[in-house]
């Protein structure tokens, strides 16, 4: 097998397990990561800067007993300082800003040997839920090139999905990593409110409303990644305790425990679901009855109208604030010309609120929280689609839109992911389901305050049963022409949508495969 076949055949663990053997170096590894990213990147616009010779030395003094050694890696371009990267938020603004120092949590990435060849597109300020930013211009989906690839992680979804890497970082601040992760394919978890720190420099983003972590193509990836970058500083202030087991050894748990889980098939205002959503989450259901869990249908009711009007306000205050201070290290005001619309009318917004109607909106906000935690507290998990709708076009959220016109749009992809930012829960998307077009459909599964654990302990159990690793975009390592496939397939008239199987192991299929690097 050659280094390439290695390279997409493996997950992250699978090629740190590689490295720390002896079989393949990382530097090698880093040498093929860039060959695919310089094949497929000029598909699907999902890279926008490169730090290959960054990558290359760190690669040469790599440390083969970290968890993700010599494995390649990608970070969003948005918020996260490493230092010597860009930081350009995706906006004319900040286009010249380069860190001059890492958080604590790039410093764990380090720490945990992941090595980062550059930085992935994302919308202006991580404002959308489609990655097409004036700055960079649209990236593509792999699965279809005519659909979105969700936002704001957009550009590390297409990156991870097309195996460009197995794995990048990714953030979520209404559902930034589970609308990408559903949207190609991925799993995306975001963790809870406080389990990641910010620190040093940053102390809270949006009140605890934006977490980070990663997009993988396996949840054992996933585990691993948060047992390597979680933890709190002194001082934070949703600091929450680090658990007593590791979240990778959940995965080999013979007979976990039996779990209350409830699951919905209507939307907030009472509507059912879509056809497709339903059978998403009917599909989980069924897996999860299968695995001998107790499993009730519930209302996934609340006044999402007030939620929304809620966070426009307090994200405008937020917008607003951030750029503010940002114009010290940027060397001047924000002007017009150097955002786009929504960007600037969130500011603008933002700078017309009073300290008076800011306050009253935090508590009203954690009010919400608190009464939609309470109608779901009795269940250890919740079943319910990531997105409401099926995926939209590309250029359907044009952020040069007026806000109004913007946040109407957006609103319908926030109905069952946003609430759990503001209830700090923890939520991840398993892509369990597939459109008769091929397009991804992911599954939330959502669990208490502090509990990763259950999350991650059930969505292993979900993808023995309901395994996705043979399911492959069209546009990966060695199959990069998106525009040729989609003509190809619009001139087949009654064949499935799918192309067929390529023999490619990407996660967990047996007991054999989950022990592999445990």
């Amino acid at each position: 097998m050659s280094i390439k076949d290695l390279y997409v055949n493996s997950d992250a663990l699978g090629l740190a397990a590689h490295v720390k053997k002896g079989e393949v170096s990382a530097r090698e590894l880093v040498e093929v990561a860039i060959e695919c990213i310089e094949d497929i990147n000029p598909q699907l616009n999902a890279v926008v800067s490169k730090r290959y010779d960054y990558a290359r030395e760190l690669a040469d003094s790599a440390v083969s007993d970290a968890p993700f050694a010599g494995v390649p890696f990608l970070l969003k371009d948005l918020t996260l300082e490493w230092q010597g990267f860009p930081v350009t938020n995706g906006s004319v603004y900040f286009k010249d800003y380069i860190a001059s120092s890492s958080w604590e949590l790039a410093k764990r990435m380090k720490l945990a040997g992941l090595i980062p060849l550059g930085k992935t597109n994302t919308p202006e300020m991580g404002r959308s839920s489609s990655t097409e930013p004036h700055l960079y211009g649209a990236t593509k989906n792999p699965w279809h090139p005519d659909i979105v690839a969700g936002g704001s992680s957009g550009g590390s979804g297409a990156a991870v999905a097309s195996q460009m890497v197995p794995i990048a970082d990714a953030s979520d601040g209404g559902g930034s990593i589970r609308m990408p992760a559903s949207l190609n394919g991925l799993v995306g978890l975001k963790p809870s409110r406080g389990r990641i720190t910010f620190g040093p420099d940053v102390v809270d983003l949006v009140y605890g409303g934006v977490v980070y972590l990663c997009l993988s193509r396996t949840v054992r990836d996933t585990a691993a990644y948060l047992d390597a970058v979680a933890g709190a500083m002194p001082g934070d202030p949703y600091a929450l305790p680090l658990p007593e087991r590791s979240y990778l050894s959940l995965l080999s748990d013979g007979k976990p425990p039996q779990l209350k889980i409830g699951f919905t098939t209507t939307e907030p205002d009472g509507r059912p679901l879509g056809e497709e959503q339903r059978r998403a989450v009917e599909s989980a259901v069924k897996a999860c009855d299968a695995l001998g869990h107790e499993l009730s249908e519930v209302d996934f009711r609340y006044d999402f109208e007030h939620m929304m009007r809620l966070s426009v306000r307090i994200h405008a205050a937020k917008s607003a604030a951030y750029f503010n201070s940002s114009a010290s290290k940027i060397g001047r005001e924000v002007t017009k010309e150097d955002v786009e619309n929504v960007t600037w009318e969130d500011i603008q917004l933002g700078r017309s609120l009073s300290a008076i109607q800011h306050s009253q909106d935090i508590e009203a906000m954690r009010l919400f929280a608190r009464n939609f935690v309470r109608q779901f507290h009795a269940f250890d998990v919740v079943i319910s689609p990531v997105l409401a709708d099926l995926p939209h076009p590309r250029k359907w959220l044009d952020m040069s839109l007026d806000l109004e016109s913007f946040d109407k749009r957006l609103s319908g992809d926030l109905k069952f992911t946003a609430p759990l930012n503001q209830t700090g829960q923890p939520a991840i998307s398993l892509p369990l389901h597939q459109t008769e077009d091929g397009k991804p459909i992911g599954v939330q599964f959502a669990a208490r305050v502090g509990d990763e654990a259950t999350l991650i302990s059930l969505a292993g159990q979900v993808e023995r049963v309901l395994p996705w690793k043979d399911r492959k975009p069209h546009v990966i390592a060695g199959r990069r022409d998106i525009e040729q496939w989609s003509r190809r397939r619009h001139s087949e008239h009654g064949e499935s949508n799918r192309e067929p199987s390529v023999n490619i192991t990407l996660g967990l299929s047996d007991a054999a495969a989950s022990n592999e690097t445990t």
